[in-house]
């Protein structure tokens, strides 16, 4: 117990030197130690300091030599200490001010690539997912012989494949709670934006049994044309998936929707 608290005095006592060194550095106002310190500290990854300094020092520097270099570490500093629309916000300020940079390809990808380290996981909005989308688009576009093209078509499926799912998850609610009319709509529209969706066979299902939910509850003359967009959902899940795993379910449907319509 006395050796941790003796490591834990000790860490405390070099962290209070090392920033006291630092508030000597920024201090001094001497602009050129700032910039010297600051890519030290770049190189050895003390992303606090590094961009403690380049955040003091990135006005005075304006269209200098060194302004690019500096905006960009700075960039670079927000990203790795987690705050990445923030991070965001600077690479874009960066791609804009900085066209020709030798660091503008990276700096193209690092913005996109920070909405995609935002990105929520599905059951969440997904507007983040979205403009990750776009950004990764963008820089393929521009970039179209980039070495990273593998790694960005990867990230783009993985963002997609994330809509796929709040898009499935969103719909499913609407099943989950019996409401019958939202769901066959909120799984259409799915279906329809993502056709090659992952969960396809479970949702022309669920739209079946949906449809068949609904017409059973449906009030007489509205139970024939129902039934009868039950049979078409019916022979749209069949038509797709012949051997779909929910086939006893949807026989049962297809049984009991018969058997309805040839009464009526």
């Amino acid at each position: 117990m006395k050796r941790i608290n003796l490591i834990t005095l000790i860490i405390l006592v070099l962290a209070t030197i090392s920033c006291s060194k630092l508030d000597k550095i920024l201090k001094t106002n001497d602009y050129q130690l700032m910039y010297k310190k600051g890519l030290e500290y770049y190189e050895l990854k003390d992303h606090y300091k590094y961009t403690t300094l380049f955040e003091k020092i990135s006005p005075v520097y304006k269209g200098t030599m060194q302004a690019d270099t500096i905006d960009f570490y700075l960039s670079n500093g927000y990203f790795n200490q987690g705050d990445y629309l923030l991070a965001a916000h600077y690479y874009d300020q960066y791609r804009n001010n900085y066209p020709r940079s030798k660091f503008i390809e990276q700096a193209e990808y690092m913005y996109a690539y920070c909405f995609y380290k935002s990105s929520p996981r599905p059951l969440l909005d997904q507007q983040t997912t979205q403009q990750a989308i776009s950004a990764f688009n963008e820089f393929i576009v521009r970039y179209p012989n980039t070495t990273k093209k593998a790694e960005v078509n990867r990230i783009i499926t993985e963002l997609r494949n994330k809509l796929v799912e709040k898009s499935y998850i969103s719909a499913k609610l609407y099943y989950d709670m019996n409401d019958y009319k939202a769901a066959i709509t909120a799984l259409k529209n799915s279906l329809t934006e993502y056709p090659s969706s992952e969960y396809r066979e479970d949702m022309l299902f669920m739209v079946l049994q949906a449809s068949y939910d609904l017409a059973s509850n449906s009030v007489l003359e509205k139970q024939k044309e129902r039934f009868q967009n039950t049979l078409d959902e019916y022979y749209n899940l069949m038509g797709e998936y012949p051997e779909t795993k929910h086939s006893r379910e949807a026989e049962k449907i297809y049984a009991n929707t018969i058997k309805v319509t040839d009464n009526k």
